[in-house]
């Protein structure tokens, strides 16, 4: 394929913005070679700078459940538009979407509107803290919560020991209240609660991770971190930007059966607008201003277009009684296509699944957590896996830590056409 327009598009980029790109991930650094610059999108299919047209696996990082221009929703945003961009006040349409995403997801009695899925985490944290009167918190390892401080931990030498910042910029004094974790290892955390008795406010993750590829929890996994947060007097997160309304109508908590205590949304709450959320219960909503003390503020919060655009895409995913299962068996075939064709190939591999999320991993060792995931990249067979699908006209995340994202408006022929350029590629790796 010819990249020359997107090619001159990144070097004009580079002169005014920070690496050409106004999100690391989007330069192709993982991968290497120069970012594809994007003029359009209609269903499943992206159309570049230079006319190169692709299968997309991306779906804006998750929130085009539905593909891409689906007509209701931008139908409502500009409707919408119409009779304003932003007014700073409340309107109704903020208490709608409240109710609609309060009475598809189980758990919760409240829910707060914002701007994204960091500030949404990034609050819920904040939240947990003023409410049980605790500094710390636990994250694990590979899940990805935004670019908030408090979330730019790497791990320390041992099991229990404090976190350290893995960019300038965020304080030993942050970093020394946000303890590690390993993802899916219960004693882990035990050992790491036990050695901090008292002191945790939360323990947050991904109930599906799609920060280091997907990865699911394994059984008894959720189950048991709720067990340990009772025991412990410790709030849940679940960070559902990627898994909510996505998995399901109410995300991780209806598929696993697991109660979070905060919920945090994103991606498919806005429709494809910049949305976050996040929601509780009653008693933990009302610690929140102006009701009570933990401060929260947000100038474009509940922005209507963002929230006709959320409104439209909830609605239609709560109508459809098919959706989800549609979704499922696209995935499936998808990932049996891919076993398929790379085991003729005889490519080594280990592919992740849950619901509409799916990701391939170069290697025989099963990739149950961070470490797996980064042996697993390691090998340079993703980029080189990355750029061949690139040329085959199909678009997935440029990273190898990244999961795929399947949405509705893909065809069968589409899947095929995907296997088929797997196949292709395959066969150099």
């Amino acid at each position: 394929m010819i990249y020359k327009r997107s090619s001159e598009l990144f070097a004009a980029a580079k002169k005014v913005i920070p690496g050409g790109v106004n999100s690391p991930v989007r330069a192709f650094s993982a991968v290497g070679g120069e970012p594809i610059f994007i003029k359009e999108a209609k269903g499943a299919y992206l159309y570049d700078e230079d006319g190169n047209k692709y299968i997309d696996y991306i779906n804006s990082w998750g929130p085009l459940i539905l593909g891409h221009a689906y007509e209701p929703v931008v139908d409502a945003v500009v409707e919408k538009a119409k009779k304003g961009t932003s007014f700073g006040t409340p309107t109704q349409l903020e208490t709608t979407i409240a109710e609609l995403a309060v009475s598809m997801v189980p758990n919760i009695d409240k829910i707060r509107m914002v701007n994204s899925g960091t500030e949404a985490t990034m609050s819920a944290v904040r939240l947990a803290r003023g409410f049980k009167g605790r500094d710390k918190i636990i994250k694990f390892a590979g899940c990805y919560h935004g670019h908030s401080d408090s979330f730019l931990i790497q791990a320390g030498s041992g099991a229990v020991t404090f976190g350290t910042p893995n960019s300038p910029g965020v304080t030993n004094g942050t970093a020394k209240d946000t303890l590690l974790a390993t993802y899916n290892d219960l004693e882990n955390v035990k050992e790491v609660l036990e050695a901090n008795k008292g002191e945790v406010a939360c323990i947050i993750l991904e109930p599906v991770a799609g920060n280091m590829g997907c990865i699911p929890p394994k059984k008894g996994f959720l189950e048991g971190l709720r067990q340990l947060c009772d025991q412990h007097d410790v709030l849940l997160i679940f960070d559902e930007v990627m898994t909510g309304f996505r998995l399901a109508k109410g995300g991780a908590q209806e598929v696993y059966g697991v109660n979070a205590d905060i919920v945090c949304f994103g991606k498919v709450i806005g429709g494809g607008l910049p949305v976050g959320a996040f929601a509780a219960r009653n008693e933990i909503m009302d610690y929140l201003a102006p009701t009570g003390p933990v401060y929260q503020a947000g100038t474009l919060s509940g922005n209507p277009l963002a929230m006709a655009a959320g409104l439209a895409m909830l609605q239609e995913l709560n109508k459809d009684a098919e959706i989800y299962n549609r979704l499922e068996e696209k995935t499936a075939y998808l990932h049996k296509g891919l076993v398929n064709v790379l085991n003729r190939n005889k490519v080594a591999h280990s592919i992740n699944r849950q619901g509409s999320m799916i990701s391939v991993h170069f290697g025989e060792e099963p990739v149950t957590n961070f470490a797996s995931a980064a042996r697993s990249a390691g090998n340079g067979k993703f980029k080189k896996f990355f750029h061949g699908l690139l040329e085959h006209g199909v678009y997935i995340a440029p990273s190898a830590f990244e999961t795929w994202f399947i949405t509705d408006a893909l065809s069968y022929e589409d899947l095929d056409a995907t296997i088929e350029a797997v196949h292709q590629v395959s066969k150099e790796l």
